[in-house]
């Protein structure tokens, strides 16, 4: 059968919308695979950015732990302490559970537990790390 003008044979109007089912299956399985590839790199991203900032509170806090109990005293032993609450608040971030609902209330407390302890030690708390870009925590 001829078109309405007197062209091709027509398309059935089934077949359109099969190709537009057909595409719109293609399309959105095509977007999962894009999306869920961004969110694994953007998540790495983010893990790596946490991990780096817990890992320089820790090797800050173990340093100065180091440091402090060479010497004796009674403002050292308060300093010790505080430092050993920073450790042990590191030491229980559950940094391999990103779906722990209070990962960044508890990150929070840590950034908050390291202030602290840089204000008690009188050192700057804010961090250069010599790269291509610098990081400040």
């Amino acid at each position: 059968r001829a078109g309405p003008r007197g062209g091709g044979p027509r398309q059935p109007a089934l077949s359109a919308g099969r190709f537009h089912g057909e595409g719109y299956r293609e399309g959105y399985a095509e977007g999962s695979r894009v999306g869920a590839a961004e969110g694994r790199r953007c998540g790495a991203l983010h893990g790596a950015a946490v991990g780096a900032e817990i890992g320089c509170y820790l090797g800050f806090a173990q340093t100065w732990h180091c440091l402090l109990h060479k010497c004796t005293g009674e403002k050292n032993s308060k300093k010790i302490r505080v430092l050993d609450s920073l450790i042990g608040m590191i030491r229980k971030f559950p940094y391999e559970d990103p779906t722990y609902d209070k990962l960044q209330e508890d990150l929070e407390k840590i950034r908050g537990k390291y202030k602290q302890v840089c204000s008690i030690l009188n050192v700057q708390s804010d961090f250069r790390i010599s790269s291509e870009r610098s990081l400040t925590f």
